[in-house]
């Protein structure tokens, strides 16, 4: 420890450290310093610096029950449609994705403001009248950047593009109520309003079993289900969303 008395406008100074200390003022038992030191270098008093620790502290605490509890609540959804309850299993990853929301959020750095622009995000309408299942699929997309809109069957469907909206991708049902996939996929082809619009089936009918031909007049992709999410995002990205979108 280094022991010095030093007047007001007096230094002290840390050569090899690039450290500077100023005796700014002394009065009434207190005395006000000023320190120089380099940027890398952080200077924090030391009430500041328990608060800092704290901080950290508390913010790993949440972090940990957060991941206790989205891991709990994925071994219970598994346990659960393991033993038929599948829709309970769907409540409780919807619990477990809302907290990994609420802590991403909490952690996203914020934006650069004179970064690069921001890739186009990829926007995809998921036709299906099955309410979780596209909700789910939306979610899952979502989290890969991609804006989901949702529609319950191909009436809607066709309501939305007549209303001008464009997506980039429609992910397509087969089995739909009042207008189903095949029909619905025909009326899309027939209206060159939506040439530049892809279609993907999803279904666990193969296209040539609904009489629906390759080429043009056909879907961009299909997709069979049980789902696999990971390939079809890959495609959407290879066909759709372009080199720049999100992985």
């Amino acid at each position: 420890m280094l022991v010095v008395t030093r007047r007001p406008s007096q230094r002290i100074v840390f050569p090899s450290l690039g450290i500077t200390v100023h005796l700014l003022k002394w009065a009434k038992g207190a005395a006000r310093i000023g320190i120089e030191a380099p940027p890398e270098i952080p200077v924090l008093r030391d009430e500041l610096l328990s608060t800092l620790e704290e901080t950290a502290r508390r913010s790993r605490h949440d972090l940990a029950n957060t991941l206790s509890k989205a891991t709990l609540a994925v071994q219970l959804a598994q346990k659960q449609v393991e033993a038929g309850r599948s829709e309970a299993a769907i409540v409780t990853l919807n619990l477990a994705m809302e907290s990994l929301e609420a802590l991403v959020a909490a952690h996203r750095p914020p934006a650069l403001p004179d970064g690069p622009p921001a890739p186009r995000r990829c926007h995809a309408l998921i036709v299906e009248d099955d309410v979780n299942q596209r909700e789910l699929l939306a979610g899952l997309l979502g989290m890969n950047g991609c804006q989901c809109d949702q529609v319950g069957d191909g009436e809607d469907a066709l309501a939305y593009l007549d209303s001008g909206r464009r997506p980039d991708v429609i992910l397509l049902d087969m089995a739909l109520p009042r207008c189903d996939g095949p029909a619905t996929l025909r009326r899309i082809r027939a209206d060159e309003r939506f040439a530049r619009v892809k279609v993907f089936s999803l279904s666990s009918t193969p296209p040539h079993e609904l009489g629906i031909a390759d080429g043009p007049t056909g879907f961009d992709a299909w997709f069979a289900k049980p789902l696999n999410p990971q390939r079809l995002w890959e495609v959407m990205q290879e066909s759709v969303c372009g080199p720049n979108s999100s992985n």
